[in-house]
């Protein structure tokens, strides 16, 4: 019998007449004993109805067949068998809640049909052709087909698929997860591999210690141990990352490397052992263009690392990197107005025995700043003042980097020694007079007020009644003369100064006058200098016009031209005339500083910038007459000329920048230095009043005593205020017992280490940090300082304390105010300090015990 005739012989009732109800079974756990034993009663119950239909006239053919349209069917479900079914389901749920009885599935014809494919019903006995009956068990009322609709059937496999995942899962998931995370890390590693060979291919090694990445000009340093020691970066200005190796035509052939980022600047590195402890490395950039300034930036802010050197700054920074100022050229100034003070260097040291040592030639631009990370960068540009003179097509960045296995060994090896040579015994004795008496400085505002009377009043004050104090040497500022560049006493207002000069020999005083570089053009030498081309010239106009500046009083002057041969001879003729006329001891050079220059200033021989100007003045002068001291520098004097500290202002805030300013000076090579005046030297309207009985300005009388305190430890005590103008015993009572203090305890050490200085060129006073340059707590005290190894001197520098935190280096200290014995490598926190006391305290032996 055909399909098509079978399907017609199918009789279904109208939807209308009849309710679709699809029940599904709920899934059966094959674990659970009970949800099996049901599961398998359905089954069984199939096979029976499966069995008989394949037995109704013994033809598997026929049988197989019926049961392929049955399959294939869509009946309509009969109400009773429906019920039959939702009776059985809801005893099945009944059995998996109460695990405590036993049921049975009832043996009812009534077939379940089993998990995918068999059906509920009876299978109709036999295939009938049309027309006969057909109201057996073949009716659709009799058939629970629907069940196994495909609907049903969909939805049977949406119940089964979240248990195929989670069987999958714990198996599959967990495979594939970790084949995928191996993969990762496999690409990760290899990227990270080929990274680090591209930058270890690029960051090459030179001179063994030298890593240098061509391409973002990172530059570090290694010591002997592979230690990290200084890390920079190079070329800062170039923004072009292509490195080529330098055309032979440019090579030096000295042993360098050449390197050139084409069209932008040329850098050359070379290595020289300095000695058998220290290594030097040289680094000179050329730029090739004139707009391309050579920068190179050395971090300061790795950890335990610190930096000194160069010179006074506005901040007073010591160590360097707690100040912060943009690009300025490095010249000498004044802080309150430029960045730099009136002594500089070169050269900068760090604590971890690296040091950096810049060309004279190079015109020096500094910096020190950053936010997150402090830089000192070193930049090579000319201008139109500080470096007006191009001695280079362009500009050029040469310095070395020395390196050490340690900054005390390092520096002892950098500093220039053997201070010696040349001394004469006279000039020796200048320099232990200095160290042991006390310099009276002689100040004006205005010519009127500088007299004989004036000198003589104010000598008569210092013998009869500070008697206590050595007499010492007399300094008389530049109004000596009529107008500044006379180089003549004036008569009206000096007319017996020979006499007075005489006494005061007498009495045991030695006379300094100060003399300046500057011709006022109110002198009557300002028409000789300009007819002889003695001045410097102004740039781009005619060499016989001189060019003017103004400085202290001259508010109109020529700068006498050191350069010119014939000036050096003319003006020490002059000082010579003036020197065999009054029989006094010294002159002392006021040079002013670079900014004191003509802006548009133009010597016969070019100068590499306005300091050069000093020291061409201060080597031919020292040659020709007897120089005391030095008010500015960047190179520094031979003995026994010393260096003036720059002046301060008479405040708290001018009392504490004076050890940074004395620390920073000596490691720069200046050993014999002159501080400011006890009280200050500028004025400072809100600590200072006027006297009781004198219209004198004076400073602040605790300020006086502090800074008398600190004073009496430093090379040379300087006054221009004298402890008797107060009128209160309680300072000439302070400054007596300061005296006493002195000559016990300083004066011999201080000549005992003016020889050292002599021999080393090791400052008299030291940082903590060359007591014990391991101790990193030495490394960042401002506030203290050493005579030699012998004796550390901790003053209070605060308004109305009377207490204050001190350090103190490894070793046994005498304490210098309670008479008892310190341990060293400590804070002594709380220290109390009257206003009568200072903190001193003497290294004794390490056995010392009481």
């Amino acid at each position: 019998m055909s399909n098509r005739k079978y399907y017609n012989s199918i009789s279904v009732r109208p939807f209308e007449e009849i309710p679709i109800i699809v029940v599904d079974p709920p899934p059966m756990d094959p674990k659970d004993s009970k949800s099996s034993d049901i599961y398998e009663t359905a089954l069984n119950v199939g096979n029976d109805n499966d069995s008989d239909s394949e037995n109704v006239d013994g033809s598997g053919d026929v049988s197989e067949r019926r049961l392929s349209l049955r399959r294939n069917s869509i009946s309509l479900p009969n109400l009773d068998d429906l019920q039959t079914l939702k009776q059985h389901v809801q005893i099945a749920e009944d059995a998996e809640d109460d695990t405590d009885s036993d049921y049975e599935m009832p043996t009812s014809r009534t077939p379940l049909r089993n998990a995918r494919r068999k059906s509920v019903t009876s299978p109709p006995r036999m295939l009938k052709p049309p027309g006969e009956d057909e109201s057996g068990s073949n009716s659709p009322a009799n058939s629970i087909t629907s069940i196994n609709s495909l609907a049903s059937l969909l939805r049977e496999k949406m119940q089964m698929l979240p248990a195929t995942l989670r069987k999958k899962k714990t198996t599959d998931y967990k495979t594939r997860i970790f084949v995928a995370l191996l993969f990762i890390t496999i690409v990760v590693l290899i990227f990270c591999a080929y990274f680090l060979y591209h930058q270890k291919v690029l960051q090459k090694a030179y001179f063994q210690k030298i890593k240098f990445n061509k391409i973002k000009r990172i530059m570090k340093i290694y010591n002997n141990e592979g230690a990290e020691i200084i890390r920079a970066r190079l070329g800062t200005t170039i923004n072009y990352d292509k490195a080529l190796p330098c055309l032979p035509i440019d090579e030096k052939h000295d042993g360098s490397i050449c390197s050139e980022w084409m069209g932008h600047a040329r850098l050359y590195m070379q290595h020289h052992q300095f000695n058998s402890e220290v290594k030097c490395y040289n680094f000179q950039w050329i730029s090739l263009k004139d707009s391309m300034a050579p920068t190179d930036c050395f971090e300061l802010s790795q950890p335990n690392d610190h930096w000194y050197g160069g010179g006074q700054t506005a901040e007073s920074a010591w160590p360097l990197e707690n100040g912060n100022h943009d690009f300025a050229p490095f010249i000498t100034g004044r802080v309150d107005k430029h960045e730099y003070g009136n002594v500089l260097k070169r050269y900068f040291l760090s604590s971890k025995g690296v040091a950096i040592i810049v060309d004279d030639q190079t015109p020096l631009y500094v910096s020190v700043a950053g936010v997150n990370t402090k830089e000192l960068c070193l930049k090579a540009q000319y201008d139109d003042f500080a470096y007006v003179n191009r001695l280079m097509k362009t500009a050029q960045l040469n310095y070395s980097i020395c390196t050490s296995s340690d900054m005390m060994k390092l520096h002892s090896n950098l500093v220039e020694n053997a201070l010696w040579d040349g001394l004469k015994r006279e000039d020796m004795n200048v320099v232990n007079s200095l160290l042991t008496e006390p310099l009276w400085e002689i100040t004006s505002s205005s010519k009127s007020e500088l007299t004989e009377e004036t000198i003589s009043n104010y000598t008569d004050n210092v013998v009869n009644v500070l008697s206590f104090l050595k007499l010492g040497h007399v300094l008389i500022n530049e109004f000596w003369q009529k107008n500044v560049g006379d180089f003549e006493v004036d008569s009206e207002r000096f007319p017996g100064l020979e006499e007075v000069i005489e006494i005061m020999h007498r009495r045991g005083f030695r006379i300094v006058f100060s003399i300046q570089p500057f011709i006022s053009t109110e002198s009557f030498n300002f028409y000789e200098a300009v007819k002889k081309r003695l001045l410097v010239s102004e740039r781009f106009s005619d060499r016989r016009i001189p060019a003017l500046t103004r400085y202290k009083s001259s508010q109109s002057a020529g700068v006498l031209d050191v350069t010119n041969d014939r000036t050096i001879p003319w003006l020490v003729n002059k000082l010579k005339s003036v020197l065999a006329k009054y029989k006094f001891d010294a002159y002392y050079l006021d040079l002013g500083t670079a900014y004191n220059m003509p802006h548009y200033y133009q010597c016969e021989k070019p100068l590499i910038n306005p300091d050069q100007y000093k020291t061409f003045f201060i080597n031919s002068l020292q040659s020709g007459v007897s120089l005391f001291g030095v008010n500015s520098a960047v190179e520094r004097p031979k003995p026994p000329t010393f260096v003036s500290l720059p002046q301060f202002e008479s405040s708290w805030e001018g009392l504490r920048r004076v050890i940074p300013t004395i620390l920073t000076y000596g490691l720069l090579g200046y050993p014999f230095l002159i501080p400011g005046a006890v009280g200050g030297d500028v004025e400072a309207p809100e600590t200072l009043f006027y006297a009781n009985y004198s219209s004198e300005l004076l400073p602040d009388k605790e300020l006086y005593i502090r800074w008398l305190q600190l004073a009496t430890f430093l090379p040379v005590i300087r006054y221009t205020h004298l402890p008797s103008t107060f009128g209160d015993d309680s300072v000439l009572d302070m400054a007596k017992t300061l005296t006493s203090l002195r000559e016990s305890k300083v004066t011999p050490l201080l000549k005992k280490y003016a020889k050292t200085s002599l021999d080393t060129g090791l400052p008299l006073i030291r940082p903590l940090w060359m007591l014990d340059y391991n101790d990193t707590a030495c490394h960042v005290v401002a506030d203290e300082f050493s005579i030699g190894d012998d004796l550390i001197v901790a003053p209070v520098l605060y308004s109305g304390a009377r207490e204050r935190e001190i350090y103190l280096p490894a070793g046994v200290w005498k304490d210098g105010i309670a008479g008892s014995l310190r341990k060293g490598s400590r804070w002594i926190h709380d220290y109390k300090v009257e206003q009568e006391q200072v903190a001193y305290f003497e290294r004794m032996p390490d056995n010392t015990r009481f």
